[in-house]
């Protein structure tokens, strides 16, 4: 199987059709239309199916155009580490993190760097634990911050001092506002919009599962999310109360939202993590070594 090819059965499917593939690609149809058949023939299966003006992926398609993807982007990202193996100027860091204020960690790692590897480049991908850790037992990401409860038998980790408040982001002028905190019983009658980190922890029986017990399953859930900012839009907007960990969204005075913690208290651990074993790249190498700097522990 060739990166070429799979770089063009990509923009096939992008572009949806073979034409407009093999104008971006710059070949011809005939070279795109037999290279494609070639690689249905090497895997046994059908990619596409074919109509006069366009093509559709089979689920095998669809299959492949996933895997093609995190093959391009894991090639790309080992190509990018050789080259930069001599020039250490700088370097590409890939950072995998659920969302959290934690994850200012990595910012003050990369401000540490910044004046003496001035071209390091970081790429950040966001989403939940259980996102952050796939991509890195794929090989996509570097490092990754997430959220208890995790298992950590596969991975090298710091356990951060800081840990995450779980609470609810409302209007100003909201009922629950007037309050100081907010208990499960407030909770049980309104709209609720609920990160996946809660609804993901609500589903495996663990801390904030507890802290709801059985009411959970009164709750009135209208939304889920991975990322905050456009959920805060709908909060904003009247449609219920976001539950998410604090600092998340923007409550400052000059905002129309505001936060409220849970009553009794729930917080959540966090660490930053890598794979056991993991070889790193020149640039990761020093991005880890910042890291244990802020903490203070003795690079290795």
């Amino acid at each position: 199987m060739d990166i070429r090819v799979l770089k063009y059965f990509l923009a096939v499917a992008r572009e949806g059709s073979m034409t407009g593939a093999a104008k971006f690609l710059h070949v011809t149809q005939p070279t795109l239309s037999k290279q494609l058949k070639e690689l249905e023939n090497e895997l046994g299966k059908k990619l596409f199916t074919r109509s006069n003006y366009s093509v559709k992926l089979t689920d095998e398609g669809m299959l492949l155009r996933k895997r093609a993807e995190d093959i391009i982007e894991m090639f790309e990202k080992t190509k990018t580490e050789f080259l930069t193996m001599d020039h250490m100027t700088g370097g590409d860091v890939y950072i995998g993190g659920a969302e959290t204020d934690a994850f200012k960690f990595f910012a003050q790692a990369a401000v540490s760097l910044q004046n003496e590897y001035p071209d390091m480049c970081y790429h950040l991908f966001s989403g939940n634990s259980q996102d952050v850790m796939e991509r890195l037992d794929r090989g996509l990401d570097d490092f990754g911050i997430v959220v208890d409860p995790v298992d950590l038998s596969k991975y090298d980790y710091l356990t951060l001092p800081n840990k995450d408040t779980w609470g609810v982001v409302m209007r100003k002028d909201s009922p629950l506002a007037e309050k100081q905190s907010v208990t499960v019983k407030d909770l049980l009658d309104v709209p609720l919009l609920l990160s996946r980190q809660a609804s993901q922890q609500t589903l495996s029986k663990n801390e904030f599962s507890e802290w709801f017990g059985k009411s959970f399953e009164h709750l009135n859930v209208v939304t889920t999310f991975s990322l905050g900012f456009n959920p805060a839009i709908m909060v904003r907007e009247g449609l219920g109360y976001l539950v998410s960990f604090d600092k998340m969204i923007n409550t400052m005075p000059n905002s129309e939202l505001t936060f409220r913690p849970l009553e009794p208290k729930l917080e959540s651990g966090l660490h930053i993590i890598w794979k056991k074993y993991q070889i790193f790249s020149p640039a990761a190498e020093l991005f880890l070594n910042a890291i244990k700097s802020i903490f203070h522990i003795g690079n290795e």
